[in-house]
């Protein structure tokens, strides 16, 4: 059957903010005098974990731990507005895909944050909708999301498919059974994909024309029955 309607994730895909919500986690930890290593927060995001659980297994309080994970919010809202998070060729991509298919954001980020990432961005308006974690009962790797955004759509889970690029997002699409192609993206290297319908080693919204062979191969992949 032939795909009509595209989950997209957001972070990592649309727009490069994990690094940021990463550094923004590291700072906030540091003020406990903890360490939080690239390579626990990998396993942790991997599974859809908390970078908090560090501080609980220090034995800190809920209440301190809340407190400073309201100033990690702060330090990641500054990332956001002070640092590059485009990544080239993305509404270009998305121009052309508008053209064929219908398109939605099924993202864990807070409304919020959501926003302000996406403040005069020029992604959200080839989106018929956009969905943020206080909008469905529980978070990716559970199915929740997709399914949610599926709904949206009033689709079949043959009508869709997901684009993501983390092991916690696939995880969500393969437990809500809708097909998910996994973008590579450096800073999940490390995730575990073997999963996925469709892999494309190169990242798909890099700046390239949309008539290059790569952009044919993509959409090639959403065409298929």
């Amino acid at each position: 059957m032939r795909k009509k309607y595209l989950l997209f994730d957001n972070d990592g895909v649309l727009v490069e903010t994990e690094p940021y919500y990463f550094k923004a986690n590291v700072k906030a930890l540091s003020e406990f005098g903890l360490d939080l290593s690239f390579d626990v927060y990998m396993e942790i995001m991997a599974r859809g974990g908390t970078a908090w659980e560090i501080a609980t297994k220090q034995g800190i309080s809920k209440e301190d731990i809340n407190t400073k994970r309201a100033q990690r919010d702060v330090y990641y809202r500054e990332f956001i507005k002070n640092e590059n998070i485009e990544i080239d060729g993305v509404v270009e991509v998305l121009k052309e895909l508008s053209k064929h298919y219908k398109m939605g954001i099924v993202t864990t980020s807070r409304r919020v944050d959501f926003d302000l990432i996406h403040n005069k961005r020029g992604i959200i308006k080839y989106m018929d909708f956009s969905l943020c974690v206080e909008e469905y009962p529980r978070s990716k790797p559970f199915a929740d999301p997709y399914l949610a955004g599926m709904k949206k759509f009033d689709a079949t889970k043959d009508e869709c498919i997901i684009i993501e690029d983390s092991e916690r997002g696939l995880n969500s699409a393969v437990n809500a059974g809708i097909e998910c192609i996994v973008v590579a993206n450096e800073f999940t290297q490390t995730h575990d994909f073997s999963k996925a319908s469709y892999k494309i080693k190169s990242r798909l919204l890099l700046k390239q024309s949309i008539t290059n062979p790569f952009q044919s191969l993509y959409l090639r992949v959403l065409n298929q029955g």
